[in-house]
């Protein structure tokens, strides 16, 4: 079982390049803001809770993201792998991830792909996203610069934990979805 990991910040274009890529590999993509609007929207308690946070631009507890991953896996266990898109977003859930696909797969994270964009070009991104989408999530500048501070805050250090089991690789997120789609595919056919 193939475990890739797809990081770097709100509007990096980390969700596009997942959906490309689990079909392009043949992975099961899984996204944790997916999980959260699903859970949010059938109103579990998972989800109640999740919103309170996710409304005010803040992450997510780690052991309430790490109980819907649970979840989304064990029905996915079939699977021939996983792009997980926005997990771990803290050590913590590094840690637990690893312990998870362990005791679940018996098998643990093949590599982390980090793209990395500019500030601007993500408020950019994420503004034009909720027009598109009208994902309210997305609408306000504030909250948006709110979560990228709490990305580089809390959650880019999860890189430097994959650094130390050199399972990081460092790309530039900005460029034409098809040059960093072909970027990224270069990399996963080392391990699938």
């Amino acid at each position: 079982m193939n475990i890739i990991v797809l990081f770097g910040p709100p509007g990096s274009g980390k969700g596009t390049q997942a959906k490309i890529l689990a079909n392009k590999f043949n992975l099961e993509h899984i996204s944790t803001g997916d999980l959260f609007r699903y859970n949010i929207k059938n109103n579990t308690k998972l989800g109640e809770e999740a919103q309170s946070y996710i409304h005010n631009g803040n992450l997510v507890p780690d052991e309430l993201t790490t109980e819907m991953l649970i979840d989304e896996l064990q029905r996915n266990s079939t699977k021939k792998g996983f792009i997980l898109d926005g997990y771990p977003r803290t050590e913590s859930q590094a840690e637990s991830l690893d312990e998870l696909l362990d005791n679940l797969f018996q098998t643990k994270v093949d590599v982390t792909l980090a793209l990395y964009v500019e500030d601007e070009v993500l408020v950019k991104r994420i503004l034009k996203r909720s027009e598109e989408s009208g994902r309210t999530d997305d609408a306000d500048e504030s909250i948006i610069r709110n979560r990228i501070k709490e990305y580089y805050e809390k959650t880019a250090v999860v890189s430097h934990y994959y650094k130390e089991q050199n399972k990081l690789v460092e790309l530039d997120g900005d460029g034409n979805i098809d040059e960093i789609t072909a970027a990224l595919s270069k990399e996963i056919e080392k391990f699938v």
